[in-house]
């Protein structure tokens, strides 16, 4: 296996636990969604989110993984079902507030990356992961509907963003 820069295997570690908890946030939703559409919606991001942490698997070696997986499990658990009791607008809102962050994450890595060219394929692999999180973001953002997000749910989105940073901060170091 390629030796990775520690800055790189930091990325790496955040992108596994950010991983991690987006499957967790869809099986958060599929244990309370009732509703038809928005299970398929569930189930199908929930495949894509599986098959992004594999990929991401391949590039980390278990033991430079997050210490604190079991926290990013739950805390991905909680962020998919407090909505999903709240119905289908709750859901879709906060799943365009996750991938929105998402998309300016694996963004900035694969900038990161520009000028290594040793790691062109990991930079693919990130780059595949965030066409995948734009179409999540685009989708979740059409099923929303036009309507404007009233006070609440903007407040749980930023929330929801601003725990996705701080996230972030801390699996690079753990």
């Amino acid at each position: 296996m390629l030796t990775l820069p520690r800055e790189i295997v930091a990325d790496l570690r955040s992108d596994h636990a950010g991983e991690t908890g987006a499957v967790w946030i869809y099986h958060g939703i599929l244990c309370f969604a009732r509703d038809r559409a928005l299970r398929d919606f569930a189930s199908r991001h929930r495949a894509t989110e599986e098959e992004h942490l594999r990929r991401i698997e391949s590039w980390l070696p278990p033991a430079q993984r997050s210490r604190l997986l079991p926290l990013w499990r739950l805390a991905g658990w909680l962020t998919g079902a407090l909505p999903a009791l709240l119905g289908p607008r709750a859901v879709y809102a906060t799943v365009e507030a996750v991938e929105r962050f998402v998309d300016r994450h694996y963004a900035a890595q694969i900038a990161r990356l520009h000028d290594l060219p040793a790691l062109d394929a990991l930079r693919q692999t990130l780059a595949d992961c965030r066409v995948d999180e734009l179409v999540h973001r685009d989708e979740a953002a059409t099923a929303r509907g036009a309507r404007p997000v009233g006070g609440p749910l903007r407040a749980w989105a930023w929330l929801v963003g601003a725990g996705s940073q701080a996230a972030v901060a801390v699996c690079r170091r753990l």
